[in-house]
């Protein structure tokens, strides 16, 4: 039977989607997936391996090559791509609470992450016919163009923190170009994914298009990523798991796009707004309980105002309390006991090392001693070469970094090895553009953070954070290719 329920009692038994159906793998391998509020089986997951996934990259080549794919045009395409977003709106109730019983979040993040998931199916499917090539002047009797044409077989791998959205990111722009899919979603989290996998055969989308193969890393992703089959991948995750992604599309000679995570700046000058700041920041590093690549994690604040920025937060990090997701409270649970061994081992340094924490957050007192739950937290003043300033720690762990002057604050700002997301709060208009255009990140707001799921703004870092585009237009540029034509007439 589809997901189109949740249980109280009993264990989910989604399949595989492989050739436009429902596949269980032969031997019956699982591996269960575990609710992070109290460590409860909630799933029994097929477990993919190189089999499943030849079957479904063999799938989607053929849709890709001989199938219906590549009869379609791009506005039927976008018409599929609607009707998908029109179901996922339907079933949004449902999708939500398994988004968050499977990944820990509390239910208005789940609510707002199949939103946004509509919205990604919603976007692409309005841009699918809106992708143009170009005329070039030339050579007289000469008439040269551009085309956009997919690349052909994307394979995409996708994290735990953000399944729904990210499924959404990446299947809805490479779908939308004409691509062929084989996703495999992260064995922690993939519960919604496969529920969208099954909506996309109800909207229509013809067999092999639109394939996902659940599994562990080290099988059905080390599959995957290596396969000769493919003509693109895609991955979201560590800088780590990024080079083994791009060593294997290498080996292959295609192209990826890589979103590495990030150790994003938020630079508060002295003219600040704090009663529009505050409340943002603390946001920034407590949504999804600070599992976000673009988290906010370090706030660079002016000497002038340090004191005044400390005691803002302060208040506002005691009075969250983390709890299981079915509490809807301030944060959930991290998503599993390594997660949890990571965070608090950041800090542990931190407090060892004798780093001031200004205030921490609670954990509700009927949270599961099973749960993977940590309290809010902010330290400072931070070196800037300590632990928790430089590395990504991926939980709700605020670093708080004095400076004098904007040189000294940019230097900071661009003084890790990451490059996705900054935030700049200044009422200067001149010194925020400034500032803006020297911080070296992929996304830069100024007066903000963050854009409601962002899905029209491009989305992608420098240095370690890694390379490519998502979102908006520029995605359909990343999962396509330009053909150049030249024809002679005179």
């Amino acid at each position: 039977m589809p997901l189109r329920t949740i249980a109280a009692e009993g264990v989910l038994k989604p399949a595989a989607i492989i050739d436009g159906e429902r596949v269980f793998t032969p031997d019956g391998q699982v591996f269960e997936s575990l609710c992070p509020s109290d460590g409860k089986v909630i799933a029994l997951i097929p477990r993919c391996d190189a089999a499943e996934v030849g079957r479904a990259v063999a799938a989607a080549r053929k849709a890709f090559e001989t199938g219906l794919w590549p009869k379609l045009t791009a506005a039927d395409r976008g018409r599929l791509l609607m009707k998908l977003s029109a179901l996922v709106t339907e079933h949004h109730d449902e999708l939500s609470a398994l988004e968050s019983l499977d990944a820990g979040k509390p239910l208005k993040q789940g609510k707002a992450d199949i939103t946004a998931l509509a919205r990604y199916f919603e976007f692409y499917g309005g841009a699918a016919d809106k992708v143009m090539g170009d005329t070039i002047p030339t050579a007289d009797g000469f008439l040269a163009m551009t085309l956009r044409e997919p690349h052909g077989v994307v394979g995409g791998i996708i994290p735990w923190n953000y399944p729904a959205q990210i499924m959404g990111r990446v299947a809805g722009a490479a779908l939308a170009m004409g691509n062929t899919l084989v996703l495999k979603p992260a064995e922690d989290a993939c519960l919604s994914v496969l529920r969208v996998a099954e909506l996309a055969l109800e909207a229509g989308f013809p067999a092999g298009v639109f394939n996902v193969v659940p599994g562990l890393g080290s099988e059905a992703g080390a599959a995957l990523s290596n396969h000769p089959g493919l003509d693109y991948l895609t991955f979201t995750g560590s800088p780590e798991v990024g080079v083994m992604i791009q060593t294997a599309a290498a080996k292959n000679h295609i192209g990826c796009t890589l979103e590495l995570g990030g150790k994003s700046p938020q630079i508060v000058f002295d003219d600040a707004d704090l009663g529009a700041a505050l409340p943002v920041i603390v946001n920034a590093i407590i949504q999804n309980c600070g599992q976000t690549c673009s988290a906010g994690s370090r706030v660079l604040v002016h000497k002038g105002i340090w004191d005044a920025v400390v005691e803002g937060l302060r208040a506002r990090i005691r009075t969250l309390v983390s709890g299981p997701h079915s509490a809807d409270l301030d944060l959930g649970p991290l998503i599993n006991a390594g997660q949890l061994r990571r965070v608090q081992s950041f800090v542990d340094r931190a407090l060892a090392d004798g780093i001031p924490l200004i205030a921490e957050g609670a954990i509700a007192p009927d949270a599961s001693s099973e749960g993977h739950f940590v309290p809010a937290r902010v330290f400072g003043p931070v070196p800037v070469d300590h632990v928790i300033a430089r590395e990504e720690i991926f939980g709700p762990v605020l670093s708080l970094i004095p400076f004098r002057d904007e040189e000294e604050a940019l230097r900071i700002a661009n003084g890790t090895e990451f490059g996705l997301v900054a935030g700049v709060w200044t009422r200067d208009a001149q010194r925020a553009v400034r500032v803006a255009k020297a911080v070296r990140a992929g996304q830069v707001f100024v007066n903000a953070y963050g854009a409601g799921g962002g899905i029209e703004l491009p989305f992608g870092g420098f240095k370690k954070s890694g390379h490519g585009r998502e979102k908006g237009f520029e995605a359909l540029y990343d999962f396509s290719a330009t053909k150049t034509l030249v024809l002679r007439h005179g």
